[in-house]
C-alpha cells in the first residue's frame, strides 16, 4: 500500500501535497460563505439527488420507450463501476489520511458535516462516481439537447463541497473527477457503439 502524507522526504511529490493542503486551506477555511456552509453538506448527501435520478429515469423512459432499459442499465454499470474502483480498488492501494482526521490540521479544519470516514482520502468516490455519472449523461444524451454539458457543473459542485465541508483534498476530488470521467466516457463509448446509438420515439421530442 502507498501512503500520501505532505512530511514524505522533499522532492516534486512534498511539494504537490504541501500545494494541496494549502488550497485546502483556502477552500476550508478562507474561500467560505454563511450560505454554502448550509448548502454543501446538502449537495453531497445521496438523498438530495433522488429526485434528479427519478427524473433523468422518467425522461429516458418517456423520450427513448424500448431503448430505455438498455440505457439505465448502463448508467447504473457506471456508477457501480466507478465506486468499485474508486472505493475498493484505489482506496486500497493508496492510503491517505481526510483532513478532517489529520492531527496537523486538528485545530484548522471547518468541519461541516457529522462524520468523518476512517477511510483513505485518495481518491474521493463522491467525485468519481459523479463524474461518471455525468460523462455517461453528456456523451449518450448531448447529441440531442446541449444542456446536457451541465451534468459536470453537478458533479463539480458535489467535488467542491467534498472539500470545503473538509473530507477530502482538492487532489483526492481532481483525481476521483478525472478517473470518473474516463469510466463514464467508457461505457458510453461502449453503449453508443456495441449497444446501439439512442433514438428518439416516433412521437416524442428530447427537451
Amino acid at each position: 500500500m502507498i501512503f500520501l502524507q505532505s512530511s514524505a522526504p522533499s522532492g516534486f511529490g512534498f511539494r504537490l501535497l504541501e500545494w494541496d493542503r494549502r488550497l485546502f486551506g483556502l477552500i476550508n477555511q478562507q474561500w467560505h460563505q454563511s450560505w454554502l456552509d448550509q448548502l454543501a453538506p446538502f449537495l453531497r448527501e445521496s438523498n438530495t439527488w433522488i429526485p434528479f435520478y427519478i427524473f433523468i429515469f422518467l425522461f429516458i423512459v418517456i423520450n427513448f420507450r424500448k431503448q430505455a432499459i438498455w440505457w439505465i442499465v448502463s448508467f447504473l454499470i457506471t456508477a457501480g463501476v466507478s465506486d468499485i474502483i474508486s472505493s475498493h480498488l484505489v482506496k486500497n492501494l493508496v492510503f491517505r489520511l481526510r483532513p478532517c482526521r489529520e492531527p496537523d490540521l486538528a485545530d484548522q479544519v471547518r468541519f461541516l458535516v457529522s462524520y468523518c470516514p476512517t477511510s483513505s482520502s485518495f481518491v474521493s468516490s463522491h467525485a468519481a462516481n459523479h463524474f461518471a455519472m455525468a460523462a455517461f449523461l453528456y456523451f449518450t444524451l448531448g447529441r440531442f439537447n446541449k444542456w446536457w454539458w451541465l451534468a459536470f457543473v453537478w458533479a463539480f459542485s458535489i467535488a467542491y463541497s467534498q472539500v470545503y465541508v473538509g473530507v477530502h483534498y482538492p487532489i483526492d476530488v481532481m483525481c476521483g473527477a478525472v478517473l470518473g470521467y474516463w469510466i463514464g466516457f467508457g461505457t458510453a463509448w461502449f453503449f453508443n457503439n456495441k449497444i446501439g446509438m439512442l433514438s428518439l420515439a416516433q412521437d416524442n421530442r428530447a427537451t
